[in-house]
């Protein structure tokens, strides 16, 4: 099967801090021939970085909290526990983005950046990929508040063992897809980090 698609028109429904397009298009068929014209609306987000920040030395990770307007109508109280991320600027590696975040949200100073690999958050409605990262964390980094005011963040710091964030995977406490991902990812890889073999 040749997969192929075709756009028939796309249109700008919204433009602000996000946008929103609605396209027409029709794509091929696994069991061959074409689709129906198929209408879709996709929200850009671009490229991102997410960083998981680990000391092997003691085993903890830098956790963050912050309000998440996605969690408004599932939780009673919208504020999630992540890991540190933010969009690719212009210019910008995504190495570049993983060291000015951790010290954007976390006051936290990245040696060492590990990738763990690049991902669609969501595909069925928007363009957002991450590329997620192990950062070994340099010095040492406190619980606070971070953020920048001119962005209007108000970031929650929490410095935490590997296995406590680990429980609260378990527990549910943690929600999030990507941080869920680096957990696991640092869960398997945990040993060859503390011993240097990573």
């Amino acid at each position: 099967m040749s997969k192929d698609f075709e756009v028939i028109d796309e249109s700008p429904i919204f433009q602000g801090f996000f946008n929103l397009s609605q396209f027409r298009l029709r794509h091929t068929l696994y069991g061959g021939g074409w689709s129906k014209p198929l209408v879709r609306e996709l929200f850009h987000r671009g490229r991102c970085v997410a960083v998981i920040p680990y000391d092997p030395a003691t085993d903890r990770v830098v956790l963050i909290e912050q309000f998440r307007i996605g969690a408004l109508s599932d939780k009673a109280v919208p504020w999630l526990v992540e890991i540190v991320a933010g969009a690719i600027e212009p210019g910008e590696s995504p190495e570049a983005v993983a060291r000015r975040e951790s010290m954007e949200e976390a006051g936290c100073l990245l040696g060492e950046l590990i990738q763990i690999g690049e991902f669609y958050t969501t595909p069925g409605g928007c363009s957002e990929k991450v590329s997620v990262f192990c950062g070994l964390v340099e010095g040492d980094v406190k619980d606070g508040v971070y953020g920048l005011v001119e962005e209007d963040e108000d970031i929650r710091v929490l410095v935490i063992s590997l296995d406590e964030a680990l429980a609260w995977l378990d527990r549910g406490i943690i929600d999030s897809a990507i941080p869920a991902l680096a957990l696991q990812w640092l869960a398997l890889n945990r040993e060859s980090l503390r011993t240097g073999q990573a």
